[in-house]
């Protein structure tokens, strides 16, 4: 079954009613209830608990990380360039005497930074354009799928590419890059939730007493939809952070001399045989954040979406 088929699933209900899911508990407990339910229900799935820590480490590395860096990001040592892992720079040093711990640290704050804020706003829009598409339906449905059908027959990695190549190596293209390509993907989601719903009881009652589009959008089906977004969410921002590291490998993302993680193993592999840890080190924080927010998604799908 595709995920889409099983979003719809998981959002069927009786007729009339708003519709059921697994996650309806916790959709029904308000404030600081209903965060204490979320993070106990994480907590108590051992592969979950291990991506939450993971997550609240690199994101604390990210807000903390110019004051707990021992050296400047792009601070040089000329004599320590090439030193293997110390005491005085525990994952040592690249070509140019730069402290690679302090940069993977730095780093952090670069990916995490343009991956959060791209998926959110791709969320938003995804979720906004999906939202309407879904209930409205008719001719502005089908040209915005065609459209997000072209955009996703391509491969992202490629699409990514000729995105750059137009607008050019920064990290305002980046931002742009990770939104565009995101966005249908998030839409087709969220649309896919409301075209089961909308045809509900509770949303011909929200018409019959006179509601505005704004109000059925937002205050009816957008808490139907609010599960299966979250771990879409979620797992964009995986995607996301595997895409801002592999444009800075490439050369075409973040310029030097950012911190990003795949800038650094690109940087680095030319000297992989003499220095292996100024590329080892980066490239191992990328798959442990990547790893880490991927169990994250599985345990807030496991949650919201199947109950488990």
């Amino acid at each position: 079954m595709s995920f889409e088929a099983d979003l719809r699933q998981s959002t069927s209900g009786v007729e009339g009613q708003r519709p059921s899911t697994p996650g309806g508990t916790y959709l029904e407990i308000g404030g600081f209830a209903r965060a204490v339910y979320f993070v106990r229900a994480l907590m108590a799935k051992p592969a979950s608990a291990l991506g939450l820590v993971i997550f609240v480490l690199f994101l604390l590395l990210a807000i903390l990380g110019p004051w707990i860096a021992p050296y400047g990001v792009n601070e040089q040592i000329a004599k320590d360039a090439g030193q293997p892992p110390s005491m005085s720079h525990w994952f040592g040093t690249d070509n140019l005497g730069r402290d690679v711990f302090s940069r993977v640290i730095l780093g952090a704050r670069e990916i995490l930074g343009l991956a959060g804020l791209g998926t959110m706003i791709a969320v938003f829009l995804g979720t906004t354009i999906g939202l309407a598409t879904g209930y409205l339906g008719g001719w502005f449905d089908e040209i915005l799928m065609r459209i997000f059908d072209g955009l996703l027959a391509m491969p992202l990695l490629l699409l990514a590419l000729l995105l750059l190549g137009t607008l050019g190596p920064s990290k305002n293209s980046v931002l742009l890059v990770i939104i565009i390509v995101y966005t249908p993907i998030v839409s087709r989601v969220v649309r896919s939730v409301v075209l089961s719903v909308r045809q509900r009881g509770f949303i011909e009652a929200a018409r019959l007493r006179g509601e505005n589009l704004p109000y059925i959008l937002f205050r009816e089906i957008l808490p139907s939809v609010l599960p299966a977004l979250a771990v879409e969410a979620a797992l964009r921002f995986s995607y996301a952070i595997f895409l801002v590291a592999s444009l800075g490998f490439l050369g075409v993302g973040v310029q030097p001399p950012s911190p990003d993680w795949g800038l650094m193993v690109r940087e680095a592999r030319n000297n992989v045989n003499q220095i292996p840890w100024a590329m080892y080190y980066p490239a191992a924080a990328i798959a442990l954040l990547v790893i880490g927010v991927n169990l994250l998604a599985d345990g807030i799908k496991r949650v919201l979406l199947e109950g488990k």
